[in-house]
């Protein structure tokens, strides 16, 4: 990331942080990082400048990036070994810590949907039984995510939610409802869900098991130091801390020292007090010991392992061992000179003030780890120095010096703290390597869940439209069936018009069909040919309105006449000769016979009008 990027995405914690009181800036940045390009990606947007422009002009987008940062992974006996130890050895443990009647409180931090506390619910009501448990257990549930916890709750879950829990404890534990399954409402009373921020929040105190599982992975490490810090004051003497498989408290052993370690159970060290520091008892003074064996004395100075040197009252040398003689280059000849004109009286350290301190105070004055580069040697040597006031009957006889080499055990000692600096980085960044896989698989998991649940959908959606499919091909079926009727009705009706054409032929010359108005229904070729008006010029017109050679004013009283009162004008109609015009405007005798056109109640719909020419016309 660029300067710039970090800037944007400190701009952006900072808004959510000041709009909505969630502070990510204790969250591990790659996390962060990885999780906000899902958002950016799902909206086109390219800066953390425009996607907080976007939040601002669009706050529902909030929910959504919740959603995708706070990542609600869980479900019931997650790790089912981890659990079945927490059953084995710590609750045994715990319940016998805890006298009868006492109360037993336990925190699910970081508890998302709710899922582990109503796991611990279960565990606890059958080690205790349910009736303890409804007297003595009280379980908190604390998240960040608000939509997390309504789920948490509600406690309605699905009997996919419910796979990894026991039949048995299925049965006993989980009601049906409507919409899936609910936890015990005579045990639910004694849980209780809220927020709670484990990075600025007061902790829930008193607590006997804490459960926080993969949820310190999501911070960095400083952050991580603190919440466990948390976690320590807010668990009793002697309580329990379970934790998930991708974290550890590698040092934090002043605090918490394993139950089991690798399914990630710890327990609280009780603070204990000091011991008391060892005293040196007091020995015979060296003068009686020289006294009684000078011999041996003697010998003893001078072949001891640490150089020593002994001073006399006036501060002269008075003796120095072979070692001494070998480190600091000393010889007979120095045995009677002052201390102060020797060269060791002030190198590898000055010791003429420690001594007139040592001298002053009768006591021992010790110099410790006095670095000293003697000539010819790659590297420094390392001494503890301790002058020591030399009492003859209480009176100060002496002093005497001490040169303890220590580099081996310095050198020891930078190497060990080197190996265990080296040790806790590797283990802090298996640590984080570990929290970032199980970060990533808890993406993955939830990344699956969504194409399950896209897949799901996806598969509801192909049925739907197979169903649909199915109806349609149904449908087409049954229009195929109407098709292949109205084809068989369509040939049944071109025989009857081809009947009808023909029998209309056969009446006469013309024919023409009207109805109660007068217009025109039906008009024949034989009229075409004889009036020379076109059928569909014809049809739907008045016959009135036609202009045909036919005498209209003649006919038409007629026509009106048997249309109302339903007279038989048939009888009078083989009589009716009209003179007329035809096509060509040649006159014609013309025969005309009206008849009614009857419906099946026997009421006239119209005339039907049958028209002969007479003679050569």
């Amino acid at each position: 990331m660029t300067p710039e990027d970090e800037r944007d995405l400190d701009d952006l914690l900072l808004l959510l942080k000041e709009t909505r009181g969630f502070d990510f800036t204790g969250y591990k940045r790659n996390t962060l990082v990885r999780r906000l390009a899902r958002r950016l990606e799902a909206l086109k947007l390219n800066a953390y400048g425009e996607y907080r422009d976007y939040l601002e002009l669009h706050p529902e987008e909030y929910t959504r990036l919740f959603d995708s940062l706070l990542i609600n992974v869980t479900s019931f006996f997650r790790d089912a070994a981890a659990w079945q130890r927490l059953r084995e050895s710590v609750l045994p443990a715990l319940v016998e810590h805890k006298d009868t009647g006492r109360p037993i409180r336990v925190w699910s931090a970081g508890c998302a949907t709710g899922e582990e506390a109503y796991t611990i619910a279960m565990v606890l009501a059958e080690e205790l039984g349910v009736d303890a448990f409804r007297e003595r257990v009280k379980i908190y549930g604390t998240d960040l995510d608000e939509k997390a916890l309504h789920l948490a709750r509600t406690g309605v879950y699905s009997e996919r939610a419910l796979g990894e829990v026991p039949l048995d404890l299925r049965e006993t534990y989980f009601e049906p409802v409507d919409n899936g399954f609910t936890f015990r409402r005579d045990l639910r009373r004694q849980l209780i869900f809220g927020r709670n921020d484990l990075t600025r929040d007061a902790p829930i105190s008193r607590v006997d098991l804490l459960v926080v599982r993969n949820t310190l992975m999501y911070f960095n490490t400083e952050m991580q130091v603190n919440i466990v810090r948390r976690f320590h004051f807010a668990l009793a003497d002697s309580g329990f801390l379970f934790m998930g498989k991708a974290e550890m408290l590698l040092n934090h052993s002043d605090r918490f020292e394993p139950v089991d370690l690798r399914m990630r159970l710890f327990r609280k060290v009780r603070p204990v007090g000091h011991s008391p520091r060892a005293t040196w008892s007091a020995v015979g003074s060296a003068s009686d010991l020289a006294a009684r064996l000078p011999a041996l004395a003697s010998v003893a100075l001078a072949s001891g392992p640490v150089a020593q040197l002994v001073l006399d009252l006036p501060g002269d040398l008075a003796l120095a061992n072979s070692r001494a003689e070998a480190l600091f280059n000393l010889g007979p000849r120095d045995v009677g000179r002052p201390f102060q004109d020797l060269e060791v009286s002030y190198r590898p350290v000055e010791l003429r003030s420690v001594i007139e301190q040592a001298c002053r105070e009768l006591r021992t004055v010790e110099l410790r780890e006095v670095g000293w580069r003697r000539p010819g040697q790659p590297e420094d040597s390392v001494f503890d120095v301790s002058v020591v006031p030399l009492l003859a009957s209480g009176d100060l006889a002496g002093i005497s010096i001490h040169f303890n080499d220590v580099t081996r055990y310095r050198r020891l000692r930078d190497e060990l703290e080197e190996a265990n600096r080296q040790l806790e980085q590797a283990y802090e960044e298996l640590q984080s390597l570990n929290e970032e896989l199980e970060t990533t698989n808890e993406e993955l998991q939830s990344t699956n869940e969504e194409l399950e649940t896209t897949n799901e959908e996806l598969q509801s959606t192909n049925e739907e439209l197979e169903t649909m499919n199915e109806e349609l091909q149904s449908t087409n079926d049954e229009l195929q069936q109407i098709n292949d009727a109205l084809a068989a009705r369509t040939i049944e009706l071109d025989e009857v018009n081809r009947f009808v054409s023909s029998v209309v032929r056969s009446l006469g010359d013309a024919v023409v069909v009207l109805d109660d108005r007068l217009r025109v229904i039906a008009w024949s070729p034989g009229a075409e040919e004889l009036w020379g008006v076109r059928a569909g010029e014809a049809v739907g017109a008045n016959l009135s309105a036609l202009d045909i050679g036919l005498p209209l004013d003649t006919l038409t009283p007629r026509l009106r006449a048997a249309l109302a009162d339903g007279a038989g004008p048939r009888e009078k109609a083989e009589g009716l000769v009209l003179d007329a015009f035809n096509r060509r405007g040649r006159p014609v005798a013309l025969s005309v016979q009206v008849s009614r056109l009857r419906a099946e109640d026997d009421d006239t719909r119209g005339l039907i009008l049958v028209m002969n020419v007479r003679g050569d016309g």
